[in-house]
């Protein structure tokens, strides 16, 4: 029996400073960026990774622990994983069409964020989904995971340790849990995006015993029109306008280290953070945690069965 394809996909992230460029143009539908958002964006990278670049090693190593996970569950052989970014090489036309060159007829599509919504997990889908059947491979779909016990977990014991990192700030401490906006017209389409973050934050706060806790956007794209809000920038100042000394940001809407994380997070929430007098800490990222990846695995099995 041949194997089950599983196309892992997530957005994608140049693999050198050089690829800043090509991959800021595909995300602007083949329109090339500005100097000035070519300076800035590539500044920002420059800023995280300080001449090293090791953001698309991240989701390498997510795949290959995926993969040894799916083997250790399910026997060798039975899943062979092949990666699917949507905007950088391999992309996700790439993944399936080497799934079909590898003669796999059967496979499930996951993106590695775990709240669906139309406008981000449902557009990976649907590229999947078409070509899949240009291939005719029969494609089974997950289109999300955020309430799995082991990724709450997996959270859970992040947001206990995040704590910890406050050290004697921490009673008192609020923790915010984030997640990348989306145009706000998502709202009138009834999208599940928002309820689904609520309801992972509000499993991992009930699972850590957190009782002060909200939720709140971050990384709005710069197109003009409305995105979900407040942004995360503009929520610390409204703590620290009610006193809040400290905070613990939680950004469930991503699962590793990236430009969302160590960039809008770590330098440019922290230091305004500063600037108000609140002590901000972040959680550990998933990454390839072993719970994260017993998760997806789960989750795999089960939408094949």
């Amino acid at each position: 029996m041949s194997a089950v394809g599983v196309l892992v996909m997530s957005y994608g992230t140049p693999d050198s400073l050089e690829g800043v460029e090509a991959y800021y143009t595909h995300i602007r539908r083949g329109h090339p960026p500005t100097r000035e958002q070519l300076e800035d964006l590539t500044s920002r990278y420059e800023a995280i990774v300080g001449g090293v670049f090791p953001l698309r090693e991240n989701t390498n190593r997510q795949v290959e622990a995926l993969q040894r996970t799916l083997d250790e569950l399910a026997g060798e052989g039975r899943y062979r994983c092949y990666q699917g970014l949507k905007h950088a090489a391999p992309f996700i036309e790439d993944g399936v069409a080497a799934m079909a060159a590898d003669g796999v007829k059967a496979a499930v599509a996951i993106v590695l964020t775990p709240q669906f919504s139309a406008m981000s997990v449902g557009g990976y889908l649907k590229r999947a989904r078409e070509e899949a059947e240009r291939h005719g491979i029969l494609l089974a779909e997950v289109e999300s995971y955020h309430l799995h016990p082991e990724l709450i977990s997996a959270l859970e014991k992040r947001v206990k340790g995040g704590l910890e990192k406050l050290g004697a700030d921490r009673d008192g401490a609020l923790v915010l849990f984030s997640a990348h906006s989306l145009p706000a017209r998502i709202v009138e389409m009834n999208d599940p995006y928002p309820e689904q973050l609520l309801e992972t934050s509000r499993a991992i706060a009930e699972a850590a015993g957190v009782d002060r806790w909200q939720f709140t956007w971050q990384s709005a794209g710069q197109t003009g029109q409305p995105w979900l809000g407040p942004d995360i920038l503009d929520t610390l100042e409204s703590l620290s306008r009610e006193g809040t000394k400290a905070v613990l940001v939680a950004p469930v809407g991503f699962v590793s280290d990236h430009l969302e994380v160590l960039y809008d997070l770590d330098l440019e929430a922290k230091k305004r953070a500063a600037e108000l007098g609140i002590h901000l800490e972040r959680i550990d990222m998933l990454n390839d945690d072993g719970e994260y990846m017993n998760a997806l695995a789960d989750t795999i099995v089960k939408a094949v069965d």
